[in-house]
C-alpha cells in the first residue's frame, strides 16, 4: 500500500481570533469550528483481514473554518485568477470566494486578475477588476469566467512574485488544472525563498477529472450531463438511418472519465475509446472489423471517443507543446471519421456516418445545480484555508469529505482510468464491446 505525506505548509502560527461566530462544543445547534487535529483517512480499502494502522492509510487535514486565523482581515488583499481552458462552474467558484471573504471575514480588498497569469505580468498591461458581492452576484448565470482565462504565463514565477509583492497581495487563489497548479506551486516556492508571507491556494479545475487525490473536479458532472445530451442525439441519428454510424468526440486528453461516464449515463453507446485502453483499427479484432459485425446484426452503431485516445494510430507523432506545456494531440475524431468512411467504401457497404464534436459547447455551459453546490463549498473552504495561513495546497473532496491536499501531491501524477477497475468493467458490460480490441 502506498503511503503519502499529507502535511500542509503554513506561513506561521494562527493567533488572531476568527470573526466567524461558530461553536466549540457539540449539541448547541450551532456549527462548529474545525480543529487542527481533525483528519480524514485517504485509503478506506482493506485487503484481507489485516488491520492497517491509520498512519499507513494517510491522514488528510479536514477543511473548514478554524477558531484562530493568521491574517488580519482588515489588512488582507486577496487575488483570484482563472487559468487554462474553460469549465462549467468557474464563475460559481469566484462568487463563493468573494462572498466568503467579504461576509465571513470582512475582507474588503479583493482583486480579480484577467486572463489567468497574464493578469499578473506587467507586459500585458491588463487592468484588475475590483470584486465585491454586487459585482459577482449574477456571474454564475452565465458560463465561462468573468475574469477571462488563458494558458501559459505560470512558468514566469519570479515576475509573478514581483507583482504579488508590488500589489501587497496576502493570498492568491488559483483556479485551474494540472498545469496551473504546477505554476501555483512554483509561485508559492518563490514566495518562500523571498520570505514573503502570501498564501497560494488552488481550486482544482480540470474538466477531464485528471488531478490526483481528488474525488471529482468541479464542472465534471455538468460536462457529463451535456455530453449525454449530445450522445443521445447522435444515437437517434444512427438508429434511424440505414447502416447508421454516429461518432462523437469528447474531451479527455490523458483520462477518459467524461467518455466513460457519458456512456454509462446513456446506455446507448456501443464502443467507448479512451486513452487508457489501446485498440487496433485494422485486423480481425480491430475496431473496423467489430463495427462491420455490429452493422450486420444491428444496422447501427454509436462510438464515443476521448480526444486523447488512439494517438498511436495517427500518421505522425505529435511533439509540439501548447502554452500550458501539454503535448498537442492529433485529431482522433477526424482520423476515425475518415478511416471508417474509407473502410466501408472499400467493402462496398453503404453507411450513413455522422461525426459530432460538442467539446466547446460542453466547456462553456453554466454549471448545473450539483456542480454549483460543489463550487460554492470549494470556494468557501479555500478561503478558510487561506485565512489560517495555509499555502501550497489545494482544496479537495475525497471520500465525500472536504480536505486539504499538498499541491505537490496533486500534480505528482495524473488521475486515469484503471482498465482493470470496476468502472471500466461496468463500461464494457454496458456497451457490450469486446474487452480488448487488439490483434495481439
Amino acid at each position: 500500500m502506498d503511503t503519502y505525506d499529507f502535511s500542509i505548509q503554513t506561513l506561521g502560527t494562527a493567533r488572531i481570533p476568527s470573526p466567524i461566530a461558530l461553536s466549540r462544543s457539540e449539541g448547541d445547534f450551532i456549527a462548529n469550528y474545525v480543529n487542527d487535529d481533525e483528519y480524514v483517512l485517504y485509503d478506506l480499502n482493506v485487503k484481507g483481514k489485516r488491520k492497517i494502522p491509520d498512519t499507513e492509510r494517510g491522514l488528510m487535514e479536514r477543511s473548514g473554518p478554524r477558531d484562530c486565523i493568521y491574517f488580519d482581515p482588515s489588512k488582507v488583499h486577496a487575488g483570484i485568477v482563472t487559468c487554462g481552458g474553460l469549465c462549467p462552474g468557474l464563475n460559481d467558484v469566484i462568487r463563493s470566494i468573494v462572498m466568503t471573504l467579504w461576509y465571513d471575514y470582512g475582507v474588503r480588498r479583493i482583486s480579480g486578475y484577467k486572463f489567468g497569469f497574464r493578469g499578473l505580468l506587467p507586459q500585458y498591461r491588463l487592468s484588475s477588476l475590483e470584486l465585491t458581492p454586487d459585482v459577482v452576484a449574477e456571474a454564475p448565470r452565465t458560463g465561462g469566467t468573468m475574469l477571462g482565462s488563458s494558458r501559459g504565463g505560470g512558468e514566469r514565477s519570479p515576475e509573478i512574485v514581483d507583482s504579488i509583492g508590488r500589489m501587497n497581495l496576502s493570498m492568491l487563489f488559483v483556479i485551474g488544472g494540472d498545469g496551473s497548479q504546477k505554476a501555483a506551486l512554483r509561485i508559492a516556492e518563490e514566495l518562500g525563498r523571498r520570505e514573503l508571507k502570501a498564501s497560494v491556494i488552488g481550486i482544482p479545475k480540470t474538466i477531464d477529472n485528471d488531478l490526483s487525490f481528488i474525488q471529482k473536479s468541479f464542472g465534471f458532472e455538468t460536462a457529463v450531463a451535456k455530453a449525454v445530451e449530445a450522445v443521445t442525439g447522435a444515437h437517434v441519428e444512427a438508429h434511424d438511418a440505414v447502416n447508421g454510424i454516429a461518432l462523437v468526440k469528447l474531451m479527455g486528453r490523458d483520462s477518459g472519465f467524461i467518455t466513460a461516464y457519458t456512456a454509462l449515463g446513456t446506455n446507448d453507446v456501443n464502443y467507448v475509446l479512451v486513452p487508457e485502453v489501446p485498440f487496433d483499427l485494422e485486423g480481425k479484432y480491430g475496431l473496423l472489423s467489430e463495427l462491420k459485425k455490429r452493422l450486420e446484426t444491428r444496422n447501427h452503431a454509436l462510438i464515443v471517443v476521448a480526444e486523447g485516445a488512439g494517438q498511436d494510430l495517427l500518421p505522425a507523432t505529435q511533439t509540439e507543446l501548447d502554452a500550458s506545456g501539454n503535448r498537442k494531440l492529433g485529431d482522433i475524431g477526424l482520423f476515425l471519421r475518415d478511416a471508417i468512411a474509407r473502410y466501408f467504401r472499400q467493402e462496398g457497404i453503404e453507411i450513413n456516418l455522422k461525426y459530432i464534436d460538442p467539446s466547446y459547447i460542453i466547456r462553456s455551459t453554466p454549471a448545473n445545480p450539483t456542480d454549483t453546490i460543489y463550487c460554492t463549498r470549494l470556494g468557501a473552504n479555500a478561503v478558510h484555508a487561506a485565512m489560517t495561513g495555509r499555502t501550497s495546497m489545494i482544496v479537495s473532496l475525497l471520500n465525500d469529505q472536504f480536505v486539504h491536499v499538498p499541491t505537490r501531491l496533486a500534480v505528482s501524477r495524473r488521475n486515469r482510468i484503471d482498465p482493470e477497475s470496476p468502472l471500466w468493467r461496468d463500461v464494457v458490460e454496458s456497451t457490450g464491446q469486446p474487452k480488448l480490441m487488439k490483434n495481439s
